[in-house]
């Protein structure tokens, strides 16, 4: 026989658990492909009677997709819950606030992504597509040479070549957990390039580009050990660059107002 108290609980755990069972049920149509982006899941009285539930279950599971990124849902006569695909983006985003939420520090994070590079040169740099990389490796400095001097444009820029180093590895893993932690550092390199009496930010920025393009000739040539070592350098002297910063912390650096 079920005690009262059992029973209560028991229908406590329904109660609580049936809109985190809708929301993992759209959320397998959405990773299977069943649902793709830009797509409409209807208004809300619709999934209420296509899920058979009730309108605050299907409220709390719509706020929890959205909460994750995967739904936005439109206010008005035009609208509705559409559909968003999972990108880096989100994760990086989700990654982001963890690491604010826990204190880690700045160097922490830097130092992560220390250890993936240069393993990850090693393997552009010992492939059978390497030139192709180095040409596309000089394109993406390019592009920081153009927003040389704009501390927030060179930021994302400088952002995208060291994703697109980790992707050039060819390692979907590696590449998830280098977005993660570019969205995090490219604020730090941006707060690193906004001017500072004490140094010459634009000169710095100039350094890290003339080693950008040491790479790119060490991982054309396909000297994997020597694109390798020489990279491992370059994020140590980053490092030093990026501790110097106000910024200790990823809470502290996402407080301030760069």
């Amino acid at each position: 026989m079920v005690e009262p108290g059992e029973a209560r609980d028991g229908v406590r755990r329904t109660v609580r658990e049936k809109p985190q069972q809708i929301a993992d049920e759209i959320r397998r149509l959405i990773v299977q492909g069943d649902l793709t982006e830009g797509d409409s899941l209807g208004r809300e009285p619709e999934l209420v009677e296509r899920f058979a539930v009730s309108r605050p279950s299907m409220r709390e599971a719509l706020r929890i997709l959205e909460a994750e990124g995967l739904i936005s849902v439109r206010r008005g006569a035009l609208g509705g819950v559409v559909v968003h695909r999972p990108d880096e983006r989100m994760t990086a985003r989700t990654a982001a606030l963890l690491l604010q939420a826990r204190g880690v520090p700045l160097m922490d994070v830097h130092n992560a992504r220390s250890m993936i590079e240069p393993v990850a040169v090693r393997l552009v740099a010992g492939s059978r597509a390497r030139r192709s990389a180095a040409a596309e490796l000089r394109r993406l400095s390019a592009d920081q040479l153009e927003a040389i001097e704009d501390p927030e444009a060179f930021g994302r820029a400088n952002a995208r070549f060291h994703a697109r180093l980790v992707e050039l590895a060819g390692n979907q893993t590696l590449s998830i957990v280098a977005e993660m932690l570019s969205e995090v550092l490219a604020r730090a390199v941006t707060a690193a390039s906004r001017p500072d009496p004490t140094r010459d930010a634009e000169a710095t920025r100039m350094r890290g580009l003339r080693s950008q393009a040491r790479l790119a000739a060490l991982v054309e040539a396909g000297d994997a050990a020597a694109a390798e070592k020489h990279w491992a350098e370059h994020m140590a002297v980053v490092g030093q660059v990026m501790i110097s910063q106000h910024a200790k912390t990823v809470i502290d650096l996402m407080r301030h107002d760069y």
